[in-house]
This record gives C-alpha cells, structure tokens and sequence, in this order.
C-alpha cells in the first residue's frame, strides 16, 4: 500500500514548478501502477498549449474555473469543479485559468518518472527520449 500526503510532498523533489504551473507528482513510474497521479495547479490567468503526442491524460477539475480549447476543431469547453476531461486523442489543446488558481488531479499513462516538463511543442518526452 502506499499512502503520501499532498502537503507533505510540496516542496519536494516530486513537486515540480514550471511557466504558468505547478505540479506535485503524488505517483510516478517507479510506484510501479502503471500509471501517475499529480494534483496540479494552473496559475491564475495562465494560457498554456500543450500537446501530449506521448501520454493520454485524465483531469478532474478540484477547484477553479478556465476552459480548454480543442485546437483541432476550434471547441472550447468550460472547466469548473466536478468537470473532467480525458486527452484520449493526443488533443493538442490550450488551458486557460481564470482570475484563480485551478487546482487539477491528473492522470498520466504511460506514467511519467517525475522530472518532465513541457518541451518547446507541449509535450512530455517519454523517458527513453529524455536521456
């Protein structure tokens, strides 16, 4: 069984900082689960493009409020509490945060290792690319 608490984890080698967010990598690739599990939080006002050529990603929307524009067909849907929304094309999408904070649990699969960032086209790179 393993049992970590978010607050203990901030400020850690799992909680990761980047432009316009922050993540805290609660399971990694080495949980062996086959899959990560993070609570990240989107900055406010922040507009972040991404695109996850390499992992499908699931995200429930905790607290906040923003939106997410599927940059294939030109959507854009409301993200609020209780909302979730899964990547499960490789959608190269924009995230928006309001005027606060949007906290999110993410799921990754495959999982990540805990060190990635957004590269230059916002993707992770899969482990085997980051050597």
């Amino acid at each position: 069984m393993i049992i970590r608490d978010l607050n203990e984890a901030k400020g850690t080698e799992r909680h990761i900082h980047s432009d316009g967010w922050d993540s805290v990598r609660l399971l990694l690739k080495s949980d062996n689960m086959g899959f990560s599990f993070h609570i990240t939080t989107i900055h406010a006002n922040a507009e972040l493009e991404m695109h996850y050529k390499n992992h499908l990603e699931s995200v429930y929307c905790v607290d906040g409020t923003g939106s997410i524009e599927d940059l294939a067909t030109g959507e854009i849907h409301q993200i609020r509490p209780g909302v979730m929304y899964a990547l499960d094309q490789h959608d190269k999408h924009i995230l928006r945060a309001n005027d606060k904070p949007m906290i999110m649990a993410c799921v990754f699969n495959p999982p990540v290792t805990g060190k990635e960032v957004h590269q230059e086209d916002g993707s992770y790179a899969l482990e085997a690319e980051e050597a």
